[in-house]
């Protein structure tokens, strides 16, 4: 490893940063496609976690992407993720490392089993944060573990009313 002042230490820092920040962005991109398994597994190491209390604990990159790809089929009917702000601190070795971004979602929830008071699905703003772990693995950057932190969660009214692009 060459020292950290050197030209090639301090490059090899920001291209881990950016494909760090790239792997937010895929993350995003697949829970925006109804949580693809074929976008999101990839993007976890073997044996990584995914939690989120009230959705789910999964453990390994297979659980991963079945376990989110049935959250969406069930409860997420629509989404759209806004990662913000990502605060990527890496390891001096730049092998592993941690990232924490913002979420602000809006989402299309299904009634929750049993929810008498929503027969329709619900238009849903979400926010709160991502606690995550990365680790460079021979496929690259993966998330190791990753902790979504819901703090704020609320129909949103008016509801979302989706039209047709106005031609001018």
């Amino acid at each position: 490893m060459a020292e950290p002042t050197s030209g090639e230490y301090r490059l090899a820092r920001l291209e881990a940063r950016a494909e760090i920040g790239d792997l937010v962005a895929r993350y995003a991109l697949g829970a925006d496609r109804k949580n693809d398994p074929a976008i999101l597994g990839p993007l976890f190491a073997a044996n990584a976690v995914w939690s989120a209390e009230g959705f789910a604990d999964l453990v390994g990159r297979d659980a991963i992407a079945v376990g989110l790809a049935g959250l969406a089929a069930d409860r997420v009917l629509w989404s759209i993720h806004y990662m913000v702000s990502p605060l990527i601190e890496l390891a001096a070795d730049l092998r592993s490392g941690r990232c924490h971004w913002y979420l602000w979602e809006l989402c299309t929830m299904a009634p929750a089993a049993g929810d008498q008071g929503h027969a329709s699905p619900t238009d849903t703003w979400f926010g709160g944060w991502y606690d995550s772990d990365v680790v460079l693995t021979s496929e690259g950057w993966r998330f190791s573990k990753v902790r979504l932190d819901v703090r704020l969660q609320g129909e949103a009214v008016p509801s979302w009313q989706f039209k047709k692009p106005v031609n001018l």
